[in-house]
């Protein structure tokens, strides 16, 4: 159940995947977001210790899912394994898990990892956290636009 969107909140989001999930921390009273280490992962797997000790650093209210769907908007089979990691989530903090739409956000990651000097191995030097970040931002300005704020 999503908090009262004129109540500030923090959240942490997720871009899943299956070798790497990306992190990121936000908070609506600044309306922030800034890039944590990613979690490895092994078939979509994190080690969860070391999803609780994000969780106790950053005392999130809120957690986010980026929810991969196809251009038109239909749901992609990626999209399943997301939902399924996202349940699990909340099984295991009892947390309030929100899915943000996450279209584009991988394309706009590599776009601004490029700026910033990338090489472009992906596989090697991930860019999950750079679209974790985006997400985040996308929802809280979501948000802000919800409460007459943005």
């Amino acid at each position: 159940m999503p908090l009262s969107s004129n109540k500030p909140t923090t959240a942490l989001a997720f871009d899943f995947g299956t070798r790497s999930i990306g992190t990121a921390f936000g908070q609506s009273l600044t309306g922030s977001a800034r890039e944590l280490q990613p979690l490895p992962a092994k078939d979509g797997k994190p080690d969860w210790n070391r999803v609780q000790k994000l969780l106790d650093e950053w005392q999130p209210h809120t957690l986010l899912v980026g929810l991969p769907l196809n251009m038109d908007g239909s749901e992609s089979e990626f999209g399943a394994r997301a939902r399924k990691f996202g349940r699990r989530l909340h099984g295991r903090t009892g947390l309030p898990v929100e899915y943000v739409d996450e279209r584009l956000s991988t394309r706009a990651a590599k776009e601004e990892a490029r700026e910033r000097g990338h090489r472009g191995n992906y596989a090697d030097d991930p860019v999950d956290s750079i679209a974790a970040r985006i997400i985040l931002e996308d929802w809280l300005r979501s948000r802000s636009l919800e409460t007459g704020d943005g």
